[in-house]
């Protein structure tokens, strides 16, 4: 009888030791699964949270403003030079009396003296290739606004003590225009009065 209690009382024990260590096997792995939920969810709100994160958006919002502000500035800056450059091109004229009874209209403007390439003492040329000619071809191009590759040169003269008269015309002869100039010291020649011909008095 006795060997028949000692060998109940060791399977009972095994019996005991084997479900124990399936409780706690269990109990184990309900726990890790916990503990894996757990760090899950913190690392999902520290990323959430996180400062840095915000940080970053913050800057790019801050930023993106500013560049919009910069664009603003350059292009209210560009319109005022237009507006500045515009001022300086623009061309105001003002009638004036005719000099004879050939002129339908005469008026004057604030053109300014055309670029020159003379230096020191100036004497007027009126060869057709000397630079004085060229320059005052240009200064009568501007003042009648007739593009130079379309104007026509009928002739000009001296008209007092470094001032010339031109006449020119558009290459099909539709306006004839004579143009007052008068030399500008280190600057050039400047255009004084234009008249608006009846007729071309200096065509042959």
């Amino acid at each position: 009888m006795s060997d028949n209690n000692s060998r109940l009382n060791k399977y009972e024990k095994r019996r005991k030791n084997t479900k124990t260590i399936s409780i706690l096997f269990i109990i184990g792995s309900i726990l890790l699964v916990f503990l894996i939920a757990i760090l899950i969810f913190d690392r999902e709100e520290s990323a959430e949270n996180n400062p840095e994160n915000k940080t970053t958006e913050l800057t790019i919002q801050e930023t993106e403003p500013e560049d919009d502000e910069k664009e603003e500035d350059m292009s209210d800056s560009n319109e005022g030079e237009t507006d500045e450059e515009g001022e300086d091109e623009k061309i105001v004229k003002e009638k004036a009396e005719p000099s004879d009874d050939n002129v339908i209209e005469a008026y004057t403007a604030n053109w300014s003296p055309v670029d020159t390439e003379q230096e020191g003492e100036h004497t007027t040329q009126f060869e057709k290739d000397s630079t004085d000619w060229k320059e005052m071809e240009y200064a009568a191009s501007i003042a009648t606004e007739i593009n130079e590759n379309d104007m026509v040169t009928w002739w000009i003269e001296g008209a007092g003590e470094q001032q010339a008269i031109a006449t020119v015309s558009d290459s099909n002869e539709s306006q004839t225009y004579r143009v007052f100039l008068t030399w500008v010291d280190n600057e050039g020649w400047q255009p004084t009065k234009v008249e608006i011909l009846k007729e071309n008095d200096k065509k042959n």
